[in-house]
């Protein structure tokens, strides 16, 4: 699939909304402005892209990826990617592939010395496509509910 993958713009941002609400949030997004105010915060850390993925000069899907420097592991950093969705009538068709190729790509330029995610574990599916591409159930995802 021809597929270009790039970092995210401001302007990106309503079709990034319109694909988590297709594919992550069940249709319940923030708005545009708000979304817009948090791109910008994310923009000042300082390694937490949002990528976007373009087919046919269409916006398709997307990911965030954060780059940790970390004291632990040697000073070696480590890469946590989130909120990865593909629009769901072009799921199935590698797009989800490449953007995670793309990540692990960028984390080991970086340095990484691993990439880790979680899912939500309803989603046996996404869990079939992490394992497909070579991740590893390792340990427990814990949560405490803040809201």
């Amino acid at each position: 699939m021809d597929l270009i993958i790039r970092q995210a713009t401001l302007d990106d941002v309503k079709n990034i909304l319109h694909i988590y609400a297709e594919a992550l949030d069940n249709g319940k997004v923030i708005s545009v402005e708000k979304a817009q105010e948090i791109f910008l915060k994310q923009q000042q850390y300082p390694d937490y892209q949002v990528f976007v993925a373009i087919h046919e000069q269409q916006i398709v899907g997307t990911f965030a990826l954060l780059i940790m420097e970390n004291m632990a592991h040697n000073g070696t950093p480590s890469a946590v990617v989130e909120d990865v969705g593909v629009l769901p009538i072009l799921q199935g068709k590698g797009i989800g592939k490449l953007m995670m190729k793309f990540a692990l790509k960028y984390a080991k330029e970086k340095g990484c010395y691993k990439m880790s995610l979680s899912s939500n574990l309803r989603r046996e599916k996404a869990h079939q496509f992490y394992e497909s591409l070579g991740f590893k159930k390792h340990g427990f995802s814990f949560l405490m509910d803040l809201t």
